[in-house]
């Protein structure tokens, strides 16, 4: 197992998972653990010493790390020897053993092995668990139940977003754009850009200083590049539906194709935008919540879910800062977070119907020597 490469994914997922919203997913079923099809590698294939996820797609592994440090705000030191990830020894890996072997038993017996219960029931982002209830510091505030306002139909909320994009017939008349701005991750800012071309090709980079951070899909499959050199990689079958999701070019026209239901219901203010909630629903995917502005019709946010063994790990994407360009309205802004961080985009160039070869989008050729080093 290359541990070097274990760690990039783990640790540069937050930035490269910028065009990645997983939402799709194989249903975790006997106690929580997804079966792997015959023709995909297990766990226990990809990787040594696993004992509790075994029969799971190899691909769930690094999402199902990646919820356990989410549900209890730690990183992979707490439980891995980092030069030996598969070395036993450490107590916490033992007890992580036990506290899965737990969950899934619960989740049999009494949720027919759906994850309703998950890492993040009892330890709420922190390693130890809460047993006891919180004394609130302040009196709870009620929210009034509002009457008398019934809510838009789905199709309703749907339409006045294309609208508000600009209408159907400027959007199609858009076939390809080149975005260029800033990644900021804290206090550090990188230059950062976007191609995009229609129907469903995408490649966005971040410039680092040791390298290029890259996540693409060239209409058929996706694949990922990491600072520091070494070979591109493939993306998995979940990680490439997600950037094919991403990937659609006119998002606002082929929402309501993408789901087989949908239900509004009413939400909280996203900052000083009175929004509207819609969740998209499908069968064998976790659902998709889009808040629009009641006032304007735009997409203020999104929230979507990757599907693990262990529960669902969330992405929320707020959307800000839309201009007016070539007769559609964009967002220049956007700010995805994640329980253990977030980072802003800001576009400060864009432009329209650029002409833009497919070859752009494509995975490069990785050299022989790179290949027997993976």
């Amino acid at each position: 197992m290359n541990h070097r490469w274990l760690r990039t994914v783990l640790l540069t997922s937050i930035v490269t998972g910028a065009f990645i919203f997983v939402i799709t997913g194989t249903r975790a079923q006997g106690g929580g653990s997804s079966q792997a099809s015959p023709d995909v590698r297990t766990a226990e294939q990809a990787f040594k010493n696993i004992q509790v996820l075994k029969g799971t797609p190899a691909d769930q592994i690094i999402p199902s790390m990646q919820f356990m440090s989410n549900s209890l705000g730690v990183d992979c030191a707490f439980c891995h020897d980092q030069t030996a990830f598969e070395k036993d020894g450490n107590e916490a890996k033992a007890t992580a053993r036990k506290m899965i072997r737990m969950q899934m038993a619960i989740n049999k017996d009494y949720f027919d092995g759906h994850p309703h219960i998950t890492c993040y029931s009892c330890h709420r982002g922190a390693h130890d668990p809460v047993g006891v209830p919180i004394i609130a510091d302040e009196e709870p505030k009620h929210a009034e139940a509002k009457t008398g306002t019934a809510l838009p139909t789905a199709d309703q909320i749907l339409d006045k977003y294309i609208q508000a994009s600009g209408g159907a017939e400027a959007l199609q008349k858009i076939t390809s754009r080149s975005s260029k701005g800033t990644i900021i991750l804290g206090e550090r800012k990188f230059p950062f850009e976007v191609l995009a071309k229609a129907p469903g090709r995408r490649i966005s980079i971040m410039h680092t200083p040791n390298g290029d951070s890259i996540t693409a899909y060239d209409g058929h499959s996706g694949w990922m590049g990491n600072p520091g050199g070494g070979p591109p990689r493939d993306m998995s079958a979940a990680e490439a539906e997600a950037a094919q999701f991403d990937a659609d070019f006119y998002l606002p026209l082929d929402l309501k194709k993408m789901f087989d239901q949908f239900r509004v219901r009413s939400a909280d203010k996203i900052g000083d935008h009175e929004v509207i909630l819609v969740i998209g629903t499908k069968q064998g995917r976790p659902p998709l919540r889009l808040f629009f502005d009641q006032q304007s019709g735009l997409l203020v946010r999104s929230v979507r879910y990757a599907e693990t063994p262990l529960g669902r790990n969330p992405t929320q994407l707020d959307y800000a800062d839309y201009r007016e360009q070539n007769g559609v309205k964009l967002p220049f802004r956007w700010t995805l977070a994640r329980p253990l961080g977030r980072f802003t985009i800001q576009i400060d160039q864009m432009q329209q119907n650029v002409p833009m070869d497919d070859s752009k989008f494509a995975k490069p050729a990785a050299d022989a020597k790179a290949d027997t080093q993976k």
